[in-house]
């Protein structure tokens, strides 16, 4: 950007101040992010919880503190699938007479936190980030099914094995 600002737009002094400022304000956002990224390490250093899910594939120190913070409890749960349910990641049930159907996720409980799995899930099935088996899992869903279910289907499992690994309090093993 400063290669094209000292070259093509030289010639316009007025345009140069404007992109001079935001490339400043640019540079100002940026620092501001890594300085609260900082911070965010620094808080998932000292829980230990969130040490733990950090082990699972995918899961790093904004999506562990994410869980940690929607589940509040390893206990609240009395089964670790039920952590998918409520997250909204499981799908929901249309049922009327002898009919009965699985529709999309129900989405509720906390977006954020459904979010945060979701780019979680989609690291694990675009980059080879660890958790092989989960990946090939989702990936013959896809297959099967399309990405998106297959993205839902993975994120979901992750709400249900950091809950069990925050349950048990053992780290994330890989299935071989």
């Amino acid at each position: 950007a400063e290669e094209i600002l000292r070259g093509e737009l030289a010639l316009s002094p007025e345009v140069l101040g404007v992109f001079e400022a935001l490339i400043e304000a640019r540079r100002a956002i940026l620092e501001r992010i890594k300085d609260l990224d900082r911070r965010i390490r620094a808080i998932a250093r000292e829980s230990r919880p969130v040490r733990l899910l950090m082990t699972a594939p995918g899961v790093g120190p904004i999506t562990a503190l994410s869980v940690v913070s929607a589940f509040d409890d390893a206990g609240r749960f009395r089964s670790s699938s039920s952590a998918g349910a409520y997250l909204g990641l499981a799908p929901r049930r249309c049922e009327s007479g002898e009919t009965s159907r699985q529709g999309r996720i129900s989405r509720r409980g906390d977006k954020m936190t459904r979010t945060h799995l979701s780019e979680a899930a989609n690291a694990i099935l675009t980059r080879k980030i660890g958790g092989d088996a989960l990946r090939e899992w989702g990936l013959r869903i896809a297959g099967a099914s399309g990405y998106r279910k297959a993205k839902g289907a993975v994120a979901r499992k992750l709400a249900v094995i950091p809950h069990a690994m925050w349950k048990t309090e053992t780290p994330f093993i890989a299935a071989e």
